[in-house]
This record gives C-alpha cells, sequence and structure tokens, in this order.
C-alpha cells in the first residue's frame, strides 16, 4: 500500500469534494481513488470523509489529517523536486490563485508566456476573488489585494500599488445628488466589492475617515461592479484601471476626489517552503516585471 498515493488521492478528493473531481485531478479511474482513501482511512482508523451521492463533506478528523498532511505530503514533493535543475529545464507543478478580472486584463499573457517559455511546469490556475491564507488551502502561489495583515509561515513579495477611486454615472448622481463628504453615503445606494466589505476608508485632512455604507449590490467581481455602476445602479469603489477609459468617455464621474481611497498591493503571497524554489521564484519574477511594466 502506497501511503503517498493513498494522501494524495485524499487531498485532491478533499479539494475538489469528489472522488470523480479527485479521478480527474490525477488522471486516474475513480474506483482507483476511492480505493486509496479506503485504505488510508483503515490504515488511520479515522472517517475522513462524509459521503453522499452529491459531496464528499471532511469530518473533523478528516479536517485533522488535511492540515498536517499538507505540509508533510509537500515538503516529500520538494524533496523529490529539489535536484538542481538548468534555468530553461525547470520542472514543477505549481497550482496558483489569482484573481478574475486582474488574469483576464494583466495575467492571462503572462502565465502563457510563462509556460511556453519552461514546458516541463504545470500550472493549475484558480481564478478567486477573496483573500486565501496559501498554506491552508494549498496554494503555492496567491496573487491578490492583500491588506497590512498577512498569514503566518508565508513569504509575501509586493508587485504593483492597485489604486481605487469612488465613482458614479451622470445619470445615478442627476437622481440622487453628489456626496459632498464620506459620511453623505450614508444616504446613497452604494456597490459594494465583497473582499473589501461594507466599511469604506477614506483619507482625509486629519486622518482616515471610515463609513458604513448600504449596499446595494455586492459582488466579488470587479467589472461587474463596475457595469452595475455604469447603469446608474448605485457610487462604487474600483480599480482604476478598470475604469480609466469609462470616465474618459465620461460614462462614470470621479466622487470625493479630496477624500481619496487608499490604494492596495498587490501581492504574491507563498508558502516559506516553497517560496525558494526555482519555479515558484521564475514565476513571480515574471509576474513583478510584467506589472511593473504594465501597471494597473
Amino acid at each position: 500500500m502506497d501511503i503517498y498515493l493513498n494522501f494524495k488521492a485524499f487531498q485532491a478528493a478533499a479539494r475538489t469534494g469528489s472522488f470523480s473531481g479527485a479521478a480527474r485531478d490525477m488522471r486516474l479511474a475513480a474506483s482507483v481513488v476511492t480505493k486509496r482513501v479506503n485504505q488510508l482511512e483503515d490504515l488511520l482508523g479515522a472517517t475522513l470523509f462524509r459521503r453522499s451521492t452529491r459531496k464528499l463533506i471532511l469530518t473533523e478528523a478528516g479536517v485533522r489529517y488535511l492540515d498536517r498532511s499538507r505540509l508533510l505530503i509537500a515538503e516529500f514533493d520538494d524533496l523529490i523536486k529539489g535536484a538542481p535543475q538548468a534555468p530553461g529545464e525547470l520542472e514543477d507543478s505549481l497550482r496558483i490563485k489569482a484573481p478574475t478580472s486582474l488574469t483576464e486584463l494583466r495575467l492571462r499573457p503572462v502565465f502563457a508566456a510563462f509556460q511556453a517559455e519552461f514546458q516541463k511546469i504545470r500550472l493549475e490556475i484558480v481564478l478567486l476573488d477573496r483573500t486565501v491564507d496559501p498554506i491552508l488551502e494549498g496554494f503555492d502561489v496567491s496573487i491578490g489585494a492583500y491588506w497590512p495583515q498577512s498569514f503566518a509561515g508565508v513569504v509575501e513579495r509586493p508587485l504593483c500599488p492597485l489604486p481605487r477611486l469612488l465613482c458614479a454615472s451622470p445619470a445615478y448622481l442627476a437622481r440622487r445628488g453628489i456626496p459632498k463628504t464620506p459620511h453623505d453615503l450614508v444616504h446613497h445606494d452604494c456597490l459594494s466589492f465583497i473582499p473589501t466589505g461594507n466599511a469604506w476608508t477614506f483619507i482625509g485632512p486629519h486622518g482616515p475617515i471610515t463609513v458604513a455604507v448600504r449596499s446595494r449590490l455586492t459582488s466579488n467581481d470587479g467589472q461587474m461592479l463596475s457595469a452595475a455602476a455604469v447603469s446608474g445602479a448605485g457610487i462604487a469603489v474600483v480599480s482604476r484601471y478598470m475604469t480609466n477609459d469609462l470616465i474618459r468617455s465620461g460614462a462614470l464621474v470621479p466622487l470625493l476626489t479630496d477624500f481619496p481611497v487608499p490604494d492596495l498591493w498587490i501581492k504574491a503571497v507563498s508558502p516559506q517552503r516553497r517560496a525558494a524554489t526555482p519555479a515558484v521564484t521564475a514565476l513571480i519574477e515574471r509576474l513583478a516585471t510584467s506589472l511593473a511594466e504594465n501597471p494597473p
């Protein structure tokens, strides 16, 4: 019985939520994955999943073994892959979390060029518009707008600032009026980005001002918020790179320019054990160079 492969099957089933999904991930028959998980449960003397016809749900023991096995199996993978490699012959498998809009508008060609250069590196790119702990969720690189606080056991690489602004359409402002201060927003329909929530912060002349707004629409997709703002649905805080053309055309109007919205920072965050590996280092360097040359 191969304990290593059984743990890999367990992790894939936990990640995909089904034996069939794990089988597709591992390019195996579903019956093989099921057998490996069953063997692991027998060895551990614990039930790892509650099984249903729709989904696998981790038990308390499953959560405990998943968290501990991720580090152990990852260390073993690193040991196997640790042989010196020439720069053009890097071989690895990277699981990457990236934001949807930024990937569609900026990062997609970076990933494509990276794989064209490194033929033996396999990428799994998961598009998520939320902050993740790469250690707990099993990512080698997590790209996103991270706040000053981060996670234990990770290495951060700032890639570029992400300027944002408050804006609305002329039609909305004609109907509801123009806010003069951040506190006026409590009387307006607001369009909120789920990761940043309904507490909006501005930089005032005497320090930060935070206002709890009323959201008419919430989404984890910045492009959806921009489109809703253009349609007159409300006021939004959005990334400047998404709205530059809309502002130039007059479809959106910047608001409260005397109370700017603080920039976020796009960062690449990796577990410490993976941050210095050649494949991760090469990918992050490509991302940093691309975003420096063509910043959002």
